[in-house]
């Protein structure tokens, strides 16, 4: 009996799955799952490769010949072989592919002229077609959906806007009306540059700054007086310096628009905010414009004072246009463009800078 009970009792222990065989058991699952996950995924970023060429050779097919340009990764095109120094780079490229020439920027094709002849056809005998552009989430965010001269749709509306501008902001009459307020600016840069006569002085930032000032007076430097001017010029000038490095930071969404909805490196929100900011401003500029009916009035020196580019702007909006009226996103559009013009432009100041040196 004894025996029999041994017996059974080995040959339960022999059928029974010893605790190392159960860990060998499960280490060649994982290693067979791992190698299931790599196979699966190579198969996969194949496919994808093959999808994204045959797309790729089936548009080629379908849209007009391109003009040459250099060879692109998949996905990310010719993003990785650009060289901050574009003037330079596209030289080059100019040189192998010729004066017209295509990038592939993600998703985008970018068409590169760098010839003057060719210029002159896309920029003056074709404007028309080529008026449209292709405008960055933070420019249309910044510009109140393309409310501007630069970033609207060719139509109604930029024909508006253009007319806005060459007939009643940069007209010769107007111009002249705004000379009491460019005067003014420059004569503070004057006795401000008397002050510091023996010491050190940053020419060129000093002329930077007389041109923003300039500009900030020109745009509703007649509306706004005294400490309240100075208070709000250099807030506006520090919301526009926000602005402008938004408008300059790359964005993954430019070039790949399907990923504009999730807004991954956030620049659509800030340039949100940064207009909320502006508003905010603007409305106190609005306010004291409203307050004061009177135009005609004289300043310190006995002189009418002069009117600014807001209140013709608010002129033409209260005139109004049965067809395409000028809307105050239009008004502060145009306001911000102008700004943001002379923070990108350096000329000025540096042939201001050159002629103090000569």
């Amino acid at each position: 009996m004894t025996a029999t009970l041994v017996s059974a009792k080995n040959l339960i222990i022999d059928t029974l799955p010893y605790p190392m065989s159960w860990s060998k058991t499960i280490t060649d699952q994982s290693v067979d799952f791992t190698r299931v996950f790599f196979t699966l995924s190579a198969i996969l970023l194949l496919v994808l490769l093959y999808v994204w060429k045959w797309k790729s050779t089936k548009t080629s097919r379908a849209s007009p010949l391109l003009p040459p340009g250099p060879r692109g990764l998949p996905l990310v095109g010719n993003l990785l072989s650009l060289d901050p120094e574009l003037h330079t780079y596209f030289t080059g490229l100019a040189q192998t592919y010729g004066p017209i020439l295509k990038l592939r920027l993600g998703t985008k094709i970018g068409i590169v002229v760098t010839s003057p002849s060719l210029a002159r056809v896309v920029l003056r005998e074709h404007d028309v077609v080529y008026a449209n552009r292709d405008v960055p989430v933070a420019g249309r965010v910044g510009t109140y959906g393309g409310s501007d001269l630069v970033s609207a749709p060719y139509g109604p509306e930029w024909r508006m806007l253009r007319k806005v501008c060459v007939l009643r902001m940069f007209s010769t009459a107007t111009l002249d009306s705004v000379y009491g307020l460019r005067r003014r600016e420059v004569r503070n840069t004057v006795g401000y540059l008397y002050s510091r006569v023996g010491s050190p002085l940053n020419v060129g930032e000093q002329m930077f700054l007389t041109i923003l000032n300039v500009i900030t007076s020109m745009l509703w430097g007649g509306t706004v007086e005294g400490d309240e001017r100075a208070k709000l010029g250099a807030e506006f000038r520090q919301v526009v310096s926000e602005i402008t490095g938004l408008l300059g930071k790359p964005n993954i969404s430019d070039f790949y628009p399907g990923l504009a909805r999730f807004d991954l490196q956030g620049v659509a929100k800030d340039m949100a905010a940064l207009t909320g900011r502006f508003d905010k401003i603007f409305e106190k500029i609005i306010s004291q414009r409203s307050s004061s009916k009177t135009l005609d009035e004289k300043d310190d020196e006995g002189e009418s004072k002069s009117k600014d580019f807001l209140q013709y702007l608010l002129e033409v909006k209260d005139e109004g246009d049965a067809k395409t009226p000028l809307t105050m996103s239009n008004v502060k559009a145009l306001l911000m463009l102008m700004e943001i013009s002379v923070v990108y432009s350096d000329g000025a100041k540096i042939v201001s800078k050159r002629g103090l040196q000569l």
